[in-house]
């Protein structure tokens, strides 16, 4: 029985509000958070200190939440992402034009400066000469004296802020203009002996060099250095022995800036005048210029052991100069061709002497960078392969450049060396085409011919090429230039190769002996012979080398053909007598060997398999 007078409460109404009140609060606290993190992130970023700090804000606490059931679970809050700002853009970056640089208009104008005033120098020394204004000591003191004060004029800017450019500028054209100077004192007025005059000339540039070195500025030894090697020419009225000797100077005093210092353009400013003057004086020299092409030799000989020497120190301190390299192969460049002066054993001794010189530096400085020792290598084998071509006789050629070719693959091959590997390939190459030359395939087959052509030489030819093909293919697969799978290839183009240089060697054997039709017969009937004995032995090989087994077989049927081709073919039209009966009895019976081999073999490997055991047969495990 219920009370009178009190309301009756609906429970479901209060069970709403109370998760109503329970979402509310747990919203607020999510504000909260979210509050709390925006402020943490506001108070990260600068201010600037006028302006006022802004007061921390209270962070809400959390609604009272009554301990009342609720009827379903508030979905989570999304989590707060934390605040990032947007990338700066990148800066554009506009490459200003090269005359709008910083110092570039002052480094051209300075360079004309130098430009015009040496060649006013030149005119004061020559063409006032020429025109006969002034007296000759006046020119060369007036030469001498302005060289002078420009030099002290550039010391003095130099000194001063912005005074770089100007400075170089000035004491470039000065030292320049000095060496001109005493070249025109030797050259043009004869006062002094050319070797004297080069004297002075190197103390004088030996002085801009240093200068150059204390300033650190390698644009003042390239625009002394440049400078005299221009105008040099016009002062010794082209290129003659005196204006090499003069730019000899060059290469050798400047050489001392270079170390310890990076300075590669200087390399190339010294060394490529001199080889350049030396080339133009090697082309317009005769053979009836007998004591001109003498000094020639001895200037192309001093260039390259100075360029050799000053590289390989140059590479000791700094093995990736590459232009130090270059300035090896370049330097050498006028001993290559100086040879065509001289006769054929001067032009052979020249070429061993270079070639002598180079491989003797390739073994000593073992240090060099591989980029270095290829150079000296290739310079080496060109000067020695040049030495082998001009020396020999047309028929001698292939023998002694496959022996040469034989000694760098063992050299190379023994020490593991590539580089001495790779110029014996190269031997081997030319080699092979020399004597392919000297005995054709035609030759081989034509008696007249080969009677003509053939002889103890090619015999010996032929031996040295055999035996240096198989070096060749030993020593790739030693230094594992070649894999086991990829060696199987050129050991079939060797075999071949070898074959072919027996063939020759034997038909040679057989005319060299008698010289008449008899020895050729008997040389093909040799080569017949030999070339079934090689198909048997390659089968043989193929049932004794599983791993070899199908090249092998199809060497062996290979060369099987071709033997019979060759018996019924040629021989056979060709032999007569008992040449004839000899070749065919022995073919036949390598041919009935190569058969009983291989069917004792198969009959081995079944009677293996019929085992109870499984084990092979003892024929077969004895092999």
């Amino acid at each position: 029985m219920s009370t009178p007078g009190i309301p009756s409460v609906d429970p479901r109404l209060v069970a709403q509000l109370s998760g109503d009140f329970s979402a509310l609060g747990q919203q607020m606290r999510h504000v909260g958070e979210n509050l709390a993190v925006l402020q943490a992130q506001l108070a990260s970023v600068p201010r600037p200190q006028a302006q006022a700090q802004p007061q921390p804000q209270p962070v809400p606490q959390p609604m009272y939440r009554p301990p009342v059931a609720q009827t379903a679970p508030a979905p989570p809050p999304a989590p707060a992402v934390p605040y990032r700002p947007a990338p700066a853009p990148q800066p554009r970056v506009v490459r200003e034009p090269w005359w709008q640089r910083d110092g570039m208009i002052s480094r051209v104008l300075a360079v004309a400066g130098v430009a015009v005033t040496l060649i006013g120098v030149v005119m004061l020394l020559v063409l006032a000469a020429q025109a006969g204004f002034f007296g000759p000591e006046l020119r060369v003191v007036a030469g001498g004296l302005f060289s002078a004060g420009l030099v002290v004029a550039g010391a003095r800017v130099f000194g001063r802020p912005g005074g770089r450019v100007g400075g170089i500028a000035l004491a470039a054209t000065g030292i320049a203009g000095a060496y001109l100077d005493v070249v025109a004192v030797a050259v043009v007025y004869h006062w002094l002996l050319p070797v004297l005059a080069m004297v002075v000339a190197l103390g004088i540039a030996g002085a801009g060099v240093a200068l150059a070195v204390r300033w650190g500025s390698q644009p003042l030894a390239l625009l002394v250095v440049t400078g005299a090697a221009v105008l040099a020419p016009v002062l010794t009225d082209g290129i003659t022995l005196t204006l090499i000797g003069f730019l000899f100077v060059i290469q050798v005093a400047s050489f001392p800036a270079q170390l310890g210092r990076d300075w590669l353009y200087l390399a190339i400013a010294r060394t490529c005048p001199v080889v350049i003057a030396l080339l133009i004086a090697i082309a317009n020299t005769g053979l009836d210029d007998r004591p001109e092409r003498f000094w020639l030799l001895a200037s192309a000989v001093l260039v390259a052991l100075v360029g050799l020497v000053s590289s390989i120190i140059l590479l000791r301190s700094n093995s990736r100069d590459v232009t130090a390299t270059a300035m090896i192969v370049t330097t050498a460049v006028p001993m290559l061709v100086i040879g065509h002066l001289f006769d054929r054993l001067g032009s052979t001794l020249i070429a061993l002497a270079l070639a002598a010189a180079m491989f003797a530096a390739f073994a000593v400085a073992r240090s060099l960078p591989n980029h270095a020792r290829i150079a000296l290598a290739g310079v080496g084998t060109l000067a020695l392969l040049k030495a082998c071509l001009i020396g020999s006789s047309e028929d001698l050629a292939p023998l002694v450049l496959l022996g040469v070719a034989a000694l760098f693959l063992t050299v190379g091959g023994q020490a593991e060396s590539r580089i001495a590997y790779a110029v014996g390939a190269v031997f081997t190459v030319v080699g092979g085409l020399a004597f392919v030359i000297t005995a054709p395939p035609f030759v081989l087959v034509d008696e007249y011919s080969a009677l003509d052509a053939l002889g103890v030489t090619t015999v010996l030819s032929s031996l040295v090429l055999a035996g240096t093909v198989f070096l060749f293919v030993w020593y790739a697969h030693t230094l594992k230039l070649l894999s086991t799978a990829d060696a199987q290839p050129w050991w079939v183009l060797a075999g071949l190769v070898i074959l072919y240089a027996v063939t020759t060697a034997t038909v040679s054997a057989g005319t060299a002996l008698t010289g008449t039709s008899a020895g050729f017969i008997a040389g093909h009937c040799a080569a017949t012979i030999a070339w079934m004995a090689a198909a048997t032995a390659a089968l043989v090989f193929g049932l004794a080398r599983r791993d070899y087994a199908h090249t092998a077989l199809g060497v062996g049927l290979g060369l099987t053909a071709a033997a019979l081709a060759k018996l019924f073919l040629f021989d056979l039209a060709t032999l007569d007598g008992l040449f004839r009966v000899l070749a065919f009895l022995v073919v036949g019976l390598l041919l009935l060997l190569a058969g009983t081999r291989y069917a004792r073999e198969f009959a081995e490997r079944e009677a293996g398999r019929e085992t109870p055991n499984g084990s092979v047969s003892a024929g077969s495990a004895e092999r």
